[in-house]
């Protein structure tokens, strides 16, 4: 994992294994006690020592041991980059080189590179499956081999392992140290070929903050593969020295010049995607990892880190709107954000969580529409019209929700446009590498965040799981009303214990908990689909021999309605049986 607490580092005089050494008689970069070479060109040509840029190994590696000496191989050592991209109009990048805070505090005017790069991968795309890229990029008379792993749990931060070759062609020998063992004889016998290039001018500038200091690299130009082609125009913000918030500062600040678009999708990313002709992916959140000795104020860093990185994960897709998924991985992370700030209301008022819960809130309201027609056009109505084949009116029905559908994509997409999501985006990242929370925290309530995180979420995982029993007693005689409420109380349930959970990993009761909660939501969610289907059919306005349609989908879900109570009950059950994983008993398995 990425550490925000980074060693100190290490310099080391050489790689005697063939790797990048500093030529010129220029110093390395040291990032965290890893070696990044730095172009002779790139301005500043000092060490800088980056916070932070520690990445989390592939499961077929292991780090470096501790006691490792400054003459091992550098081939060994992850280096790291921290960094935003704002994607901005082309015509608008002259207006941000201008802006403020880059006038006041750069150092100069800045460098021009042509850069041309290609990536590479095996023809089934073996390194993209595997998180990995593998790039040839020429800046001037030099050819620099780079591997970039995905991002891991942090929305900034990801691998990169720097080398010279001597032309655009890949050595693959060089990339070796860095590629998962169980991939090295797959790429011996598969060879690299040509995905697509990158053609792109940068003018870069370094910006000296109190806080930090950023290089600000302006990008255009365009991606190219086949005969298919998509253009570049974005901002790209590194950090060189200091906290990773700098770079928050700095596009804040920028966000103030004009419509800006944070993102953390790489080139590499896009140019695949345009290779094969295929819309962003719309990832699910990934499993939280909590250490049972964990603070909480680190565990509510893990927690939001992980919220804010699904989120802007799941935006790419949900702009482009090819994929359905891309809005419904946007709102569950919104979901799960919102839940991560009224879990944080625990510990004491913080002034800034009901700002920044509403327009989270805000955002999750302007894309709901978009997801219930999804499922009505893509789920519902093919389902019950092919089980209904002799019903008439289901076509008419279709056409009369396929434009309730683009009209709900559309306010999706002014949402998504508005310059009021950046800013939120933004000032959420900020808050969380800055830990705003600890300004918020009244005094007396500080000491909470220094205590074990375990004792907490025994705490709230136990006050909700009792919510969950209460709502749900008498379980078999609950109206739809009353179910939607034990629902409600499930999902959040359901959340926490996402977040919470991962403190007791290693205890069986955990996981079969886990299992028997999702199950439980599950089935109820079933019952809110119907409520959602029939508020779409009432504002309706449909061709009047659609109306046969809609009068069976009625009759075909309250038909289903009572099909499911029998396995409702039965998770019920389940779920009540399952021993709670923050119990006494449950901490001795």
């Amino acid at each position: 994992m990425l550490k925000s607490d980074a060693t100190a580092a290490r310099r080391t005089p050489g790689a005697p294994d063939g790797n990048p050494v500093p030529k010129d008689n220029k110093r390395p970069q040291v990032v965290s006690g890893f070696l990044r070479q730095r172009e002779p060109s790139e301005p500043g040509a000092e060490p800088t020592i980056v916070e932070g840029a520690v990445i989390d190994q592939t499961p077929s590696q292991t780090p470096p041991p501790a006691q490792e000496t400054a003459e091992s191989s550098a081939a060994e050592r992850p280096a790291g980059e921290i960094e935003l991209k704002l994607l901005v109009d082309a015509d608008r990048m002259a207006h941000f080189n201008a802006a403020p805070v880059i006038v006041a505090n750069a150092r100069n005017k800045g460098s021009r590179k042509h850069l041309k790069s290609v990536y590479y991968d095996t023809a089934e795309r073996a390194l993209r499956r595997s998180g990995l890229s593998l790039r040839v990029r020429r800046s001037g008379a030099r050819f620099v081999q780079t591997v970039k792993t995905d991002t891991a749990d942090d929305p900034l931060r990801r691998g990169e392992w720097e080398a010279s070759v001597p032309s655009l062609a890949p050595d693959v020998a060089l990339a070796m140290p860095f590629i998962p063992e169980k991939l090295r004889s797959h790429l011996e016998a598969q060879p690299l070929e040509a995905v697509f290039t990158a053609d792109v001018h940068r003018h870069a500038r370094i910006v000296d903050l109190p806080s930090g200091t950023v290089e600000i690299a302006f990008d255009q130009g365009v991606l190219t593969a086949g005969d298919r082609s998509i253009p570049v125009s974005e901002i790209e913000l590194e950090l060189k020295s200091g906290s990773a918030s700098t770079i928050y500062e700095v596009a804040l600040r920028l966000a103030e010049q004009g419509a800006v678009k944070p993102s953390i999708r790489a080139k590499s990313a896009r140019g695949f995607e345009l290779a094969a002709g295929a819309p962003p992916s719309a990832r699910r959140p990934r499993k939280l990892r909590l250490d049972p000795s964990v603070t909480l104020d680190e565990a509510f860093a893990t927690i939001l880190r992980s919220c804010f990185l699904h989120l802007l994960q799941s935006l790419p897709a949900a702009e482009d709107g090819r994929n359905p998924e891309g809005v419904h991985q946007l709102r569950v992370s919104l979901r799960r954000l919102r839940s991560a700030l009224d879990l944080m209301r625990s510990v004491g008022a913080l002034s800034n969580l009901d700002a920044l819960r509403s327009e989270a809130r805000w955002l999750t309201q302007d894309l709901s529409a978009a997801r219930d027609w999804d499922v009505f056009q893509l789920e519902t109505l093919p389902t019950i019209a092919k089980a209904c084949a002799s019903v008439a009116g289901f076509d008419a029905l279709g056409r009369a929700g396929a434009k309730c559908q683009s009209d709900a994509y559309r306010k999706a997409h002014q949402a998504l446009d508005d310059r009021r999501c950046a800013v939120f985006l933004i000032g959420l990242g900020h808050w969380i590498e800055t830990r705003g929370w600890r300004n918020d925290v009244a005094a007396e309530d500080l000491g909470q965040l220094a205590e074990p995180a375990v004792n907490f979420a025994q705490r709230i995982l136990s006050e909700q799981y009792a919510k969950v029993l209460k709502r749900g007693r008498r379980f078999k005689s609950l109206t739809i009303d009353e179910l939607h409420r034990v629902r409600l109380a499930t999902k959040r349930l359901r959340y926490l214990s996402e977040f919470l959970l991962p403190l007791f990993a290693d205890r069986k009761s955990a996981r079969k908990f886990a299992h028997r909660l999702a199950g439980l939501q599950e089935e109820l969610g079933a019952f809110n689909d119907m409520a959602v289907t029939a508020s779409l059919l009432d504002g309706l306005d449909a061709e009047p021999d659609s109306a046969i349609a809609a009068a069976a989908i009625a009759g075909w879900q309250a038909r289903a309605s009572i099909g499911v109570q029998p396995s409702l009950q039965g998770a019920w059950r389940d779920f009540i049986a399952a021993r709670v994983p923050w119990s006494r008993q449950a901490s001795q398995d």
